[in-house]
């Protein structure tokens, strides 16, 4: 390749093609496309899209540029623009975060004590039937030990519990145990009571501290084949669970609410909880 070959490059060419060479850069150009035809083709045709531009837009190809159109001010929109879009993300980012703080702090409310009596008595119906089928280990603390029984669990719970009398409906206590409190109802740990008659049936009492807002509320279902008599009050929350026939499920709830529900002055509370 000569130098003269070396000499002319693409850049060249194009502003040669565009009009924007010297006189003496254009004619060295010139004297290169003589010998080098194909180049020579192609550039003519670079010219002609030019010339035809021109003619289409000539008009507006003199006219100023528009103020928007020029690059400070295009740099200008373009920060603005950027600085829009990170206000966008953060308040985005802040509705985000007050919207799991309300959601959080408002869980009390959108989750009423009904919803709590749901997770209390499912935790009582869960702990009855794990434990009930035991032997050797079916409670924590027997009832021989009594006083230790019922100090140890009435500390823990924060209320008196004092295991009812049921001995006129045919049941002895067996003992009773300590169960963590439930992740979804915010109570104390709960106290579970086991009951058995002559007939080896169980039944167990689920006794927690109250919720807090401390409403009144009870309620009778069926749970996994098991009854379940729950009832809440300022003081605590108590779920009856056992397998016995309605009327004598129905006996021995009732007399589990008037002993845990008696007041200072002898009364009980007078919302016994009905099928």
């Amino acid at each position: 390749m000569s130098a003269q070959d070396q000499a002319v490059t693409q850049a060249d060419l194009l502003a040669y093609a565009d009009g924007k060479l010297t006189p003496d850069a254009r004619a060295r150009v010139e004297a290169w496309l003589a010998s080098h035809p194909a180049e020579a083709a192609e550039i003519t045709h670079f010219e002609r899209q030019n010339d035809a531009l021109q003619a289409l837009f000539a008009p507006i190809g003199n006219e100023p540029i528009p103020a928007r159109l020029q690059p400070a001010a295009i740099a200008r929109t373009q920060a603005a623009n950027d600085g829009f879009r990170w206000r966008q993300m953060a308040a985005a980012i802040v509705l985000v975060a007050l919207g799991g703080a309300i959601g959080w702090a408002g869980r009390d409310i959108v989750t009423p004590t009904e919803a709590a009596s749901d997770v209390l008595i499912d935790s009582a119906v869960t702990a009855h039937s794990l434990y009930v089928r035991e032997n050797r280990h079916a409670v924590e603390v027997a009832a021989t030990d009594r006083d230790h029984l019922v100090s140890w669990l009435s500390n823990r719970v924060t209320q008196p519990v004092t295991p009812p009398d049921l001995s006129a409906e045919g049941f002895a206590l067996v003992g009773g145990r300590l169960l963590p409190p439930s992740e979804y109802a915010p109570t104390s740990p709960a106290a579970q009571l086991m009951y058995e008659n002559a007939a080896l049936e169980r039944v167990t009492v689920y006794i927690t501290s109250a919720l807090p807002d401390g409403a009144v509320h009870t309620e009778f279902t069926t749970r996994e084949a098991l009854d379940a008599f729950y009832w809440a009050n300022e003081r605590i929350t108590c779920t009856v669970v056992g397998d016995l026939p309605e009327a004598q499920m129905q006996t021995v709830a009732k007399k589990v609410y008037q002993h845990l529900t008696r007041r200072p002055d002898g009364s009980a509370e007078p919302n016994y909880p009905r099928g």
